[in-house]
């Protein structure tokens, strides 16, 4: 899979998510991305094995979150230009501290 087809299926998730469609399918959307086999060398050891699967994870992960930060930067940025009285980066303040309180 393309880095641009992923960057699409992350689209697609949050699409289908703001359209209503169940968490069950996006799971499904979204584990597209993650390849099915992975390449390990013959013999090696677990450290080498975990080195060898998460390097074959990262660029698909970093895709996804690259389409996924394209998308929120695209509403982001279309929801500002309608001047709204709580600017997105306000939001995401809001956000971030009831996490926060939620973390303690």
């Amino acid at each position: 899979m393309t880095e641009n087809e992923i960057k699409l299926k992350a689209i697609a998730a949050l699409t289908a998510l703001r359209g209503g469609v169940g968490t069950d399918y996006v799971s499904s959307l979204l584990g597209e991305v993650i390849p099915d086999e992975f390449m390990v060398p013959v013999g090696a050891e677990a450290k080498e094995v975990g080195l060898a699967v998460l390097n074959q994870l990262s660029d698909p992960m970093s895709a996804l979150i690259s389409g996924l930060m394209l998308a929120f930067e695209a509403v982001a940025d279309a929801y500002d230009e309608t001047a709204p009285e709580a600017p997105t980066e306000e939001i995401l303040q809001t956000l971030a501290l009831e996490l926060a309180r939620d973390s303690d």
